[in-house]
C-alpha cells in the first residue's frame, strides 16, 4: 500500500519533556474492543505521555488524512499539555509508512497491540527499530498448547504486558532463547472506566433507567433478565447462549417464564456467526429474547448492564471478555466459560491464594474439568458462576498451527444462569456489589486508574533499563 503524507505546514513546537509513544492498533475513536482499550491506555496516560496513533481500520474512512486531537483531549481531560495525533490508515500499516511516521514524529518508544499475526511486518524490521527506540507490545494469547511459534514475535520486543495471567504464564514458557524478567514481561489486565460502568443510585438515572427498562422489554413485568454483550461471530457461541436460555426458562413454571428476558446486544445477522433471529424463531419463538442492535452511549450501556440480572459469555475462545467486566463493574454478576482471561474476572483462589502466572506453570489451565468443577482446594468469586468446558478440541490454521477450543455444554450453562436466578434478587446484588468491589480492587488491578497506572510505571521501567540494539551482530559459526 503506497501512503502518501498530506504537506505537514510548519508550527510552532511545545518542548516536552514526555516521552513519546507511537501507537499501532484500531483507530482509538473506533468501537471495537481493541479501539476502546487504546482509548483508555491513551486518554488515562496523557499527562505523562504524548501520543501518535496509526489507527487502523478496514476501509478507514478518512484514510490519508491527519487529526489533531490537542484540542479537544485537553479540553476532556482538563490536561494542559496533551497531545495526540492521529494518522488513520486502512489495516495496520506497512514498512514503509513506519518509516515515514518515525522520521516525522520522532516517537520514544513503539506500542502495538492486537494479534501478533498483524505484525509480521514490523517484526521483520524489528532488529532496525530497535537500534532507535523500543518496542512495546500489549499483548494477548487465548490458549494452550504454548504457541511456540510466536517465540520470534515475543523476543521481538523489549517489553510485552500481558492482558491474562495466562497469557502472562505462556509468555515465560514460549521465550525459550531469551527469558523473560520481572520487568519485561508483565501482567496488565484490561481496565474498566468507572466513570462510565458503575452501579445506578442516582435517582434521576434510576428515573432514565426504569423508562429506558419499559421500553426494551415493551411494558412487560421482566423479573429476570440475562444479558449478552458480544459479536456475533462463531468462537462467541451465541446460539448456545440462546439455548441455554431456553433449558433454564423451559423449567421454570409458566408464568414465572414469561417474566424472563434475554437481551442480546449484538448484530442479529453476522457472516462471521449466523442468522440469529432464525434460530430464535425455530427453537424457541415463544421466550422473550430481544435484540439490541442500536449503537448505545456508555450511559445507555451502563443501563443496560444495571437493568440485567447476570450477563453470560460462554465464548469458546476469549481473550480477555470486556463485557463481563463491565457488568461487574456495573455491579451485576457474571456466567462465564472457563477459558482464556475470563479465569482471572472469577476471582479464582488455590488453596485460599489467588492465583499468580507462576501458578498456571504449574497447573497451565483450569479447562480440564475433570481436575477441576469439584476440586474443594479451588474457590471463586460469589459474583461469578463459572462453568466447565465438557469439549475441548484442537484446532487450527496454517499462521496458527492448534490452539484449543474450549466448549461448554449449554445445559451446564442454563444450570448457572439459574444459580443466580433461584437466590432472589437482593443476594444477587449483594454478589454482584462484591464483584464491583472486587473488579474496583488492588488485587484484580480491572479498573481503568489501575491499568492506566500500570502502563506508565512499566513503560517507565522499560525506558529505564532498555539498550538499542547494536547496528549488526556477530554470530559464531559452528
Amino acid at each position: 500500500m503506497n501512503f502518501k503524507l498530506p504537506a505537514v505546514e510548519k508550527v510552532k513546537t511545545n518542548i516536552s519533556n514526555k516521552k513519546k509513544i507511537l501507537l499501532l492498533s484500531d483507530d482509538l475513536r473506533m468501537s471495537s474492543g481493541v479501539g476502546t482499550m487504546s482509548r483508555e491506555i491513551v486518554m488515562g496516560t496523557l499527562d505523562t505521555f504524548d501520543w501518535v496513533q496509526l489507527g487502523g481500520a478496514i476501509n478507514h474512512p478518512e484514510q490519508g488524512k491527519v487529526v489533531d486531537m490537542n484540542e479537544s483531549m485537553r479540553k476532556e481531560t482538563g490536561i494542559e499539555d496533551a497531545c495526540l495525533k492521529i494518522y488513520p490508515i486502512n489495516g495496520y500499516g506497512n514498512q514503509d509508512l513506519l518509516r515515514e511516521i518515525m522520521g516525522i514524529e520522532k516517537p520514544d518508544a513503539i506500542l502495538h497491540y492486537t494479534d501478533p499475526r498483524f505484525w509480521g511486518w514490523l517484526y521483520a524490521m524489528e532488529h532496525e527499530v530497535r537500534q532507535q527506540v523500543p518496542i512495546f507490545y500489549y499483548n494477548i494469547w487465548d490458549d494452550l498448547p504454548y504457541p511456540r511459534w510466536n517465540e520470534p514475535f515475543y523476543e521481538s520486543c523489549d517489553l510485552i504486558m500481558n492482558i491474562s495471567k495466562q497469557t502472562h504464564n505462556i509468555v515465560q514458557n514460549v521465550c525459550q532463547h531469551k527469558e523473560r524478567t520481572d520487568w519485561d514481561s508483565t501482567y496488565v489486565p484490561h481496565g474498566i472506566n468507572e466513570k462510565y460502568f458503575y452501579p445506578v443510585k442516582n435517582e434521576k438515572e434510576i428515573l432514565e433507567m426504569n423508562k429506558m427498562k419499559s421500553e426494551l422489554f415493551n411494558g412487560q413485568d421482566i423479573e429476570f433478565c440475562l444479558f449478552f454483550n458480544n459479536r456475533n461471530i462463531r468462537r462467541k457461541m451465541t446460539s448456545d447462549t440462546i439455548l441455554a436460555f431456553k433449558e433454564f426458562a423451559d423449567n421454570l413454571p409458566e408464568k414465572k417464564r414469561k417474566k424472563t428476558a434475554f437481551v442480546l446486544h449484538t448484530q442479529p445477522i453476522d457472516e462471521n456467526g449466523t442468522d440469529l433471529p432464525a434460530v430464535v424463531q425455530e427453537l424457541c419463538p415463544d421466550l422473550n429474547i430481544i435484540f439490541s442492535t442500536n449503537k448505545l452511549s456508555n450511559q445507555h450501556l451502563n443501563y443496560l448492564y444495571n437493568i440485567a440480572d447476570v450477563t453470560i459469555n460462554l465464548a469458546s475462545n476469549e481473550g480477555f471478555g470486556l463485557g463481563t467486566c463491565e457488568s461487574l463493574m456495573c455491579g451485576t454478576p457474571i456466567v462465564v466459560n472457563v477459558t482464556g482471561g475470563l479465569q482471572d474476572q472469577c476471582g479464582f483462589k488455590l488453596r485460599g491464594e489467588h492465583l499468580t502466572y507462576r501458578d498456571y506453570g504449574a497447573i497451565e489451565s483450569l479447562h480440564d474439568w475433570r481436575k477441576w468443577e469439584n476440586n474443594k482446594e479451588l474457590t471463586w468469586g460469589e459474583w461469578a458462576k463459572p462453568v466447565w468446558p465438557r469439549s475441548r478440541a484442537l484446532m487450527g490454521s496454517p499462521p496458527t498451527p492448534y490452539i484449543f477450543d474450549d466448549r461448554c455444554d449449554w445445559i451446564d450453562a442454563a444450570e448457572a444462569i439459574k444459580h443466580f436466578y433461584d437466590m432472589g434478587k437482593e443476594q444477587r446484588e449483594e454478589c454482584g456489589f462484591k464483584g464491583h468491589e472486587f473488579v474496583c480492587g488492588d488485587e484484580s488491578m480491572m479498573s481503568a486508574r489501575w491499568m492506566c497506572k500500570n502502563f506508565t510505571d512499566h513503560m517507565n521501567t522499560a525506558f529505564d533499563k532498555w539498550t538499542p540494539r547494536k547496528r549488526y551482530e556477530i554470530y559464531e559459526v559452528k
